[in-house]
């Protein structure tokens, strides 16, 4: 096409055109906060998904109500992919190409950077959460309250699959791979990291409950949680140079606020949760950034 699709209706048009995907589903999942007058806000999940959604799953479900169906909910994520290809063909042609496809295709990587991809996040989740619940009940994870635990499980790991598949092919298979030519770890981790956060503003927000002002928690979501998590990310993914491992260490921060956090965690006990995880990962970043006897310098 002349230009890339940026509203619903291009979307869906691109999307009907387009012949090379047999597939093309879209998902979002976020956490909402619903208050009412005389009564403590409560944190609740909720999906919105296309149609084709579980077809394009294989599974046999399908979404019954309209009000669930949204085909223009999470465009963007496939976006990041048709992007993505695009620039790099255009960039680097068939060699670009066939270099993304050897990253997509590495698996064979040491264990404890799998270890390192998917425990990172749950591990500091779980072990802040189970020390904060000592002082309140709000913190007691979710996982362990909920009714349906199977199904808040497989919520969280499907949400975040799917969005580590499609962003991560962008961030990190061409993002990161190209600036870390140039770029140390924590330069890198910080070119990525910020417009990273920046474009979960609306997941952030639409979180907000309103019980500590808005710009405080929404800053502290954004730039004190996911930029030093995207360090730690380039940090994995430079001494692995493999887009799936980027994919599994990205499935887990989507993930543990469905699977974690549970409805009585907002506002004040939300943010002191987020200031403690923070903190923890970038001292987490401090020790990698100190430990790498390459001075923070990634070697392609």
């Amino acid at each position: 096409p002349e230009h890339w699709p940026s509203s619903p209706p291009e979307y869906v048009a691109y999307r009907d055109h387009v012949r090379g995907w047999e597939q093309l589903a879209a998902y979002e999942a976020r956490a909402v906060t619903l208050t009412e007058d005389g009564s403590d806000p409560e944190r609740i999940q909720i999906a919105r998904a296309t149609a084709n959604l579980f077809a394009a799953l294989g599974t046999d479900a399908e979404l019954t109500s309209a009000a669930e169906v949204d085909p223009f909910m999470m465009a963007g994520a496939p976006i990041y992919l048709l992007v993505t290809i695009l620039v790099i063909a255009l960039a680097f042609g068939r060699t670009g190409l066939r270099d993304l496809r050897s990253r997509l295709l590495r698996w064979r990587v040491d264990v404890r950077w799998y270890a390192v991809a998917l425990l990172t996040a749950p591990l500091l989740s779980m072990t802040i959460l189970v020390a904060l619940s000592r002082t309140s009940e709000a913190y007691l994870p979710g996982i362990v309250t909920a009714e349906d635990k199977a199904t808040l499980l497989v919520t969280g790991l499907v949400a975040g699959l799917f969005a580590g598949f499609f962003e991560e092919i962008a961030w990190t298979g061409f993002a990161t791979h190209e600036l870390s030519k140039r770029h140390g770890l924590l330069a890198t981790g910080l070119i990525v990291g910020l417009p990273w956060g920046l474009l979960h503003l609306p997941l952030i927000a639409g979180a907000d409950s309103g019980a500590v002002p808005q710009a405080l928690s929404v800053a502290v979501g954004l730039f004190a949680v996911l930029v030093p998590y995207r360090v730690l990310m380039v940090w994995v993914y430079g001494h692995t140079q493999s887009v799936p491992i980027a994919i599994l260490m990205h499935l887990p921060i989507s993930a543990v606020p469905f699977i974690f956090a549970s409805s009585a965690m907002v506002g004040v006990p939300d943010l002191i949760f987020s200031l403690v995880f923070s903190a923890t990962l970038w001292v987490l970043v401090a020790a990698v950034a100190a430990a790498d006897r390459r001075k923070l310098s990634l070697v392609t």
